[in-house]
């Protein structure tokens, strides 16, 4: 009857074991009950966003960020329960900014946020928000409670592989979200934002290094969501040219805080998406049986594709610098990269050298949506705003991310 729970239970076997939703035909398929589960799924994690929501407001100084304040520029940090996003936090808390978070947890990992408020434990410094930005009410929410000044947006969905057998997932939870954000942002007078994009936009150059004017031919439905979001930025600001707006297309995110505060730890369920840092050292661990390479005959020295991978904390001082040059009616477009190209194979031997343990490596066809060889050319940076990648050494680097993840084999 209508408002009466839903009960599982278990039905007659037929052609192996099955199960079915009171209430639904036996013969509802399992494509459907698939939905119906990743519903309940879906309300269980709002549930708890509540939840979460209703503890971070309990400390008595929500009036500290619904105010401005002299001196003190107060930034939204979408996505900032994630990897990037806290490391990226992390940051603009040491320097004195006052931060929000806003993340909906799909992704982020609330021992992230739990580690920064023990740091930033005084009123008025951070407070986290569980807030899904596709949710358009709960955005423009939490504008109209906070004095917002800016905002560094990382909040997306982030692998290549997903992203080919999940496109449509893609274009909402990128595209859309995005634009929502910033009609949020246009609504209530905030005019800085930095946008967090991808070397994906360029999909295969003919050419290396990458440039900022290197044409955008995306292949695959994560660099295509992504350039179809910088392209509603762009237009936004043609029309509001008072907006302030930097987009840094970054590259191969490796690394973790070289205090070790924060670190890479993705869902189990999405490590077979994730970068190869965490697969190297999933299978240092002996979590998974060994390291699986994709691609060994593409059009380079030994095989493998080439990426620039660059360090978090380089990437977050990237970040930061574009936040402090970001003018009006003058839109900032960078490559963030080493302006070096890595091999897959020279990345797998570092990470071997890092942990100390001779893994297992089997190499396969090539990933839908992967190219051969991407690389930056970072000088507009450098020259612009004073930035230059400082962890160059790939096995260091690896050596303090592997660090972390011993002392956090489950993560946080």
């Amino acid at each position: 009857m209508p408002g009466s729970p839903v009960v599982l239970r278990r039905a007659p076997a037929r052609n192996g074991r099955t199960w079915t939703l009171s209430g639904m035909g036996h013969g509802w398929s399992r494509q459907r009950a698939q939905v119906v589960i990743k519903m309940i799924v879906a309300a269980s994690l709002t549930g708890l966003c509540m939840f979460i929501l209703g503890q971070s407001s309990a400390g008595g100084s929500l009036d500290m960020f619904s105010r401005k304040e002299g001196g003190v520029t107060h930034v939204m940090v979408t996505g900032g329960a994630g990897y990037i996003g806290s490391h990226a936090a992390l940051r603009l808390l040491q320097d004195g900014y006052r931060v929000t978070i806003v993340d909906n947890l799909s992704r982020g990992n609330m021992g992230a946020v739990d580690m920064l408020r023990a740091l930033f434990p005084k009123p008025g410094h951070l407070q986290f928000l569980c807030v899904d930005l596709g949710d358009s009410q709960a955005v423009q929410e939490v504008f109209a409670k906070n004095a917002i000044d800016a905002v560094m947006h990382f909040a997306a969905v982030a692998y290549v592989g997903e992203s080919m057998a999940e496109p449509l997932r893609y274009y909402h939870n990128i595209t859309s979200n995005t634009l929502g954000l910033l009609e949020a942002m246009v609504k209530y007078d905030v005019k800085t934002l930095i946008y967090s994009s991808t070397c994906a936009t360029y999909g295969e150059p003919e050419t290396m290094p990458i440039t900022e004017i290197t044409p955008q031919v995306p292949i695959n439905p994560y660099g295509k969501a992504k350039k179809m979001a910088e392209d509603i930025i762009l237009d936004y600001s043609k029309i509001n040219p008072e907006l302030r707006v930097m987009i840094l297309r970054y590259f191969n995110v490796i690394g973790s805080d070289p205090k070790g505060r924060l670190g890479e730890a993705p869902r189990p369920e999405l490590r077979a998406h994730g970068r190869i840092s965490g697969a190297c050292f999933d299978a240092a661990m002996g979590q998974i049986p060994g390291l699986k390479v994709h691609g060994q005959d593409y059009k380079t020295e030994d095989g493998t594709c080439i990426r620039d991978y660059i360090h978090v904390t380089d990437l977050v001082d990237a970040h930061v610098k574009a936040l402090k040059h970001a003018m009006p009616n003058n839109v900032g477009i960078y490559n963030v990269g080493t302006g070096k190209g890595r091999s897959v194979k020279e990345f797998v031997e570092a990470c071997i050298k890092a942990t100390g343990v001779n893994m297992t490596v089997s190499y396969l066809e090539r990933r839908a949506g992967d190219y051969a060889e991407v690389y930056s050319d970072s000088s507009k940076i450098q020259r612009e705003l004073n930035w230059t990648a400082q962890h160059l050494d790939l096995t260091e680097t690896l050596n303090v991310a592997w660090k972390w993840r011993q002392a956090h084999p489950n993560g946080y």
